[in-house]
């Protein structure tokens, strides 16, 4: 997957990013995304070759940098537990500020409906997962983290987190008297992050 792109391709990949949400990856056409970005259909097949190529370009557009900033994050000379939490903080934050992807590979990748090869999608997370692995095994061998981690298990326990609150937005919004929008967003960003670092740290750490 090419690192860059030109600003014709990231006009047809933010169209497309809206209509996949409004439609669906099924419900979507390429001519469909043709008009809305105001070019021909051969354009769209010259930078992409076919929808789900656009996807995976797409998903590739809106996730490449949380990987780099995440293997930036295990580098760092700091503890590893801050290394977790400053590593939740940026997952929270990017997906929050890229909710259209997340959510149309929510709704439509992991679909039993959707036969998708995402080879992109799954190299992201192999790399996302390598980082995670060494700032674990760090804190293992230095005697903080427990040895019984179950890694891979990780990731998802931080996604579903989040994905549970965001998709249940009206309950939540009136249970913790979120009255605004900014109030909601507030929240994630403060209380609802915090909750997750303390999650992920009370299974890391020993029991005292």
């Amino acid at each position: 997957m090419k690192a860059d792109f030109n600003e014709k391709q990231i006009e047809i990949l933010q169209v497309a990013e809206n209509l996949f949400g409004d439609k669906g990856f099924e419900g979507t056409s390429i001519r469909t995304i043709a008009k809305e970005a105001k070019i021909n259909v051969a354009m769209v097949s010259y930078y992409f070759g076919s929808k789900e190529k656009l996807l995976q370009a797409l998903v590739y557009y809106r996730t490449k940098d949380l990987g780099f900033e995440i293997e930036n994050i295990s580098i760092e000379t700091i503890e590893p537990m801050e290394k977790i939490n400053r590593m939740i903080a940026l997952y929270i934050n990017k997906i929050n500020c890229n909710k259209g992807i997340y959510r149309i590979l929510h709704f439509e990748v992991t679909s039993s409906k959707t036969d998708l090869k995402m080879q992109v999608l799954d190299d992201i997370r192999m790399k996302n997962l390598i980082s995670l692995t060494a700032i674990i095994e760090e804190g293992q061998s230095k005697g903080i983290f427990r040895k019984d981690i179950i890694i891979p298990l990780i990731t998802p326990t931080i996604l579903g987190t989040f994905f549970h609150f965001y998709m249940n937005k009206d309950y939540f919004q009136n249970l913790l008297n979120l009255k605004t929008e900014k109030a909601f967003e507030d929240y994630i960003t403060t209380s609802l992050t915090q909750h997750i670092q303390q999650t992920i740290k009370a299974l890391l750490i020993y029991e005292n």
